[in-house]
């Protein structure tokens, strides 16, 4: 379509933590928290960062916090759909989640590539997955969201995408010393934790 804006980006960070026993944003990885890789990478991708929280992260209260539209804690869609709300004057927004360190430094240009109209959802995929939380975002899309996700009480994403045209880019894995790493891994326990402290070294 033509849309070769550069998106303003919103990192996710609205979930519980509940499997790893302490806020993920905040560990350390390989000298420095896991939110602080997040944000290095997403900066030089997008026009500007911000964060969908309920407050702001100790160590980076500079980072824009944008809390949730919709009340209850209703998942990643409720952050997606804030993201809509707030970046309404932009065509698309992108979004990461605030456990993935390692995501592509091009997922940006390569999503914006794939966009193919104004309300097309570009998401990222890999090894046969989808990962729509790593997502360029229409925001005309915001009212339709809102009543799947509140009036419907649909909070499943897939369900979501799967009502609208969804354009998906694959990327490939990564191999590092350590081993073939999923660009799009996440951190939700302390076993992968470990795992992507072995792949930061590897990468190092």
């Amino acid at each position: 379509m033509g849309q070769t804006k550069v998106p303003p980006g919103l990192i996710l960070a609205g979930g519980r933590s509940s499997r790893m026993g302490a806020n993920k944003a905040l560990l350390p990885l390989n000298g420095k928290a896991v939110l602080r890789h997040v944000v290095d990478r997403l900066t030089p991708q997008v026009t500007s960062v911000s964060v969908n929280s309920s407050a702001a992260f100790p160590g980076f209260e500079s980072l824009p916090v944008i809390e949730d539209s919709v009340a209850g804690q209703l998942g990643p869609l409720a952050g997606i759909l804030t993201g809509m709300r707030h970046y309404a004057e932009a065509s698309h927004y992108l979004t990461v989640p605030c456990d993935s360190p390692f995501f592509p430094k091009d997922l940006a240009e390569r999503l914006i590539a794939a966009c193919d109209s104004k309300e097309a959802i570009v998401i990222a995929s890999s090894l046969g997955r989808r990962h729509p939380v790593f997502g360029l975002w229409p925001t005309a899309l915001a009212d339709d969201l809102e009543h799947s996700l509140v009036v419907e009480d649909n909070r499943r994403i897939n369900a979501f995408l799967d009502r609208h045209h969804t354009v998906a880019v694959d990327f490939s894995p990564l191999q590092t010393g350590a081993g073939e790493l999923d660009p799009f891994l996440n951190i939700n326990t302390p076993e992968e934790l470990t795992d992507a402290q072995a792949f930061a070294e590897a990468l190092a």
